[in-house]
């Protein structure tokens, strides 16, 4: 199953691509195997630098399940989530990420990403969370091939 999820989220990436928003995509999956949210990064559709994909993953899954506790819950992700993404998936509780790319991918299209990945955050922090890297990752650097041919292409 974690192939079909990681593909929803790189469908969702492709979405946002057409809608000329940025390669990202994320999907939240419940302990039951059923998707709570998927989204894509909406930073330029709603001028805030804090609208990545998988915070709002997060956000609309706390307001489908009413909660804030994201326990027993997966996260699947384009790409490696940044800092500001890795503690929102902390504080809300999530049990596992996947990603397919990592941080330095992302670099390398020209996003002004930090270099401090999920494992050193998990280490720095004392976090529990399960980090699994490289899901479709051949996938998603097509992904992100896609995006860098759109003239609308903008980082951040």
């Amino acid at each position: 199953m974690h192939e079909t999820f990681m593909r929803m989220a790189i469908e969702k990436a492709r979405e946002g691509i057409k809608k000329d928003q940025s390669p990202f995509g994320a999907c939240i999956v419940g302990n039951n195997e059923k998707v709570v949210s998927i989204a894509h990064n909406e930073v330029w559709q709603t001028t805030d630098s804090t609208a990545h994909a998988e915070v709002q993953a997060i956000r609309y899954a706390c307001k489908k399940l009413k909660t804030i506790n994201l326990s027993g819950c997966s996260l699947y992700s384009t790409c490696e989530p940044c800092p500001m993404c890795f503690s929102a998936i902390h504080w809300a509780r999530i049990d596992t990420i996947y990603f397919g790319v990592h941080i330095e991918d992302a670099q390398k299209t020209g996003f002004n990403e930090l270099s401090i990945s999920n494992e050193s955050m998990k280490s720095m922090s004392g976090s529990t969370i399960k980090i699994y890297s490289g899901l479709r990752a051949d996938e998603v650097k097509n992904l992100f091939a896609e995006w860098m041919k759109n003239s609308n292409k903008k980082t951040y």
